[in-house]
């Protein structure tokens, strides 16, 4: 799974609870389902935010080399 599907089921899912008429023990499974999911794109999120910031890191270090 990537992170665009996760959100794009996520969306699915909130659309779903939010606008049907859902039994007590399906709205149970599609809520944890989407725990899942919502904690899958936290980290996903995190992972990137992570990666960016050592590039930022690693270019910054590059222009402070060339300016000296």
């Amino acid at each position: 799974m990537n992170y665009e599907d996760a959100i794009k089921e996520l969306e699915e899912i909130t659309n779903k609870l939010d606008n049907e008429k859902l039994p007590l023990a399906e709205s149970t499974k599609l809520f944890e389902r989407a725990s899942v999911l919502a904690k899958f794109c936290q980290e996903e999120l995190s992972k990137t935010s992570k990666k960016l910031f050592e590039i930022k890191k690693d270019f910054d270090k590059i222009t402070e080399e060339e300016i000296q």
